[in-house]
């Protein structure tokens, strides 16, 4: 115990305090458990906030940070020289991406990729208006909270990036009537994941797609939560024209990696210098990616996600109908999944005797249950972790 409390005490006193951080202290992982100092074992449905993709301490990304760490890290001159790793992921990723997205530049995180996707927007098409949505969020940068659609975010922080003018999520007419000569692009979550995992209409992203193309309008799809099969789908987005495509997370199953592919014609509009970065495109980051999306690939990992999926709203759903008076709504898809509750205080009651328990869950919005877990989790361990958060509703 005391090694648990000496970690807690110089978090609590040198490290700058921006959450309200879980008393426990995670030592190590494996598959979808986590483990903290003194052994106490935990389902986790949660995947590191939908990153950890194919689970803890799997061994294809430890040998790909072993293989590739052996041979160089980072690149003399940074991306300014050629790599064969980064060549290796392009390659995978032009297999993958919708094909009239050409060209690809990685990046560090989600907020760095949305950043990018905002900047080059606006370099492209000489215009300074950017549509957004109430409820989205697209990351902690000052630009990307400019462009997040929740005051608990932007209101704290100014000045604020200007130019970004928000509409009511899966609502086309709105779009309709602020959409115009002075707007570079819009950008959306095909799904809201931070916002509450708000699913729009089946025709939702296409409408905005053909509107954005009349408009001549970039669409920005915000993929950060939902690409790499996280729906179920290799992208949400699928079959939807997009202009730019913002990816990280699970791209790189743990890794810190982002990544944005453009058109060529947005590319044909930007010039040397226009982005950069340091640690962009890096061998390691890349050689891990490669490694992540071939795993998921070749064990077809989206099968699983559409049966653990169906499994686990069909449990979620008994369980709303058994609890009525508790649970108010169950939502999402594939593997992103929300339970919204009645209230902040079940939610958070609920959250506390599941984490004693041994279930990390997430609650975002102060009522609502996020499960996000690692894509290849088995029906068994999902089931072992509902049968926690049964248990806990009976009590309550």
């Amino acid at each position: 115990m005391d090694k648990i409390l000496d970690t807690f005490q110089v978090e609590d006193t040198h490290y700058a305090s921006f959450a309200n951080k879980t008393k426990i202290s995670i030592e190590n992982g494996k598959g979808v458990y986590a483990y903290d100092e003194e052994g106490k074992k935990y389902i986790d449905l949660t995947a590191g906030w939908g990153v950890t993709s194919i689970g803890h301490a799997n061994p294809v990304i430890t040998d790909a940070l072993l293989e590739q760490g052996q041979k160089i890290i980072q690149n003399p001159n940074s991306g300014a020289t050629y790599s064969p790793s980064r060549s290796k992921l392009i390659s995978l990723m032009q297999d993958i991406l919708p094909e009239n997205l050409t060209r690809i530049f990685f990046a560090n995180s989600g907020a760095e990729a949305n950043d990018a996707a905002i900047k080059l927007a606006r370099k492209a098409t000489g215009k300074l208006n950017i549509i957004s949505t109430v409820n989205s969020f697209h990351g902690r940068t000052i630009s990307t909270v400019s462009a997040t659609g929740q005051d608990s975010h932007r209101g704290r922080f100014n000045p604020l990036i200007p130019n970004h003018i928000f509409v009511p999520y899966n609502d086309i007419r709105a779009i309709e009537n602020v959409i115009g000569d002075d707007v570079a692009a819009v950008i959306v979550e095909p799904i809201q994941g931070e916002g509450g995992v708000n699913v729009p209409d089946p025709d939702y992203l296409k409408n905005l797609s053909d509107l954005c193309t009349k408009n001549n309008v970039l669409l920005i799809a915000d993929e950060i939560q939902t690409g790499f099969y996280r729906t179920g789908s290799l992208f949400a987005s699928d079959n939807v024209k997009i202009d730019i495509l913002t990816m990280a997370k699970g791209i790189a199953g743990g890794f810190p990696f982002g990544a944005f592919a453009i058109t060529e014609n947005v590319h044909d509009k930007l010039n040397i210098g226009d982005h950069g970065g340091t640690y962009c495109g890096n061998p390691l980051g890349c050689a891990v990616a490669y490694s992540v999306i071939s795993y998921m690939q070749d064990n077809e990992i989206w099968k699983n996600v559409q049966d653990v999926s169906k499994f686990t709203f069909g449990k979620l759903n008994e369980l709303k109908e058994e609890y009525p008076d508790i649970i108010k709504d169950v939502r999402g898809k594939g593997l992103l999944i929300a339970i919204e509750l009645i209230d902040n205080d079940a939610a958070s009651s609920i959250n506390s005797k599941c984490l004693d328990k041994g279930l990390i869950l997430n609650v975002t919005h102060g009522n609502i249950v996020r499960i996000f877990p690692a894509l290849n989790i088995s029906k068994e361990e999902m089931e072992e972790g509902l049968k926690i958060f049964e248990n806990t509703l009976r009590e309550l």
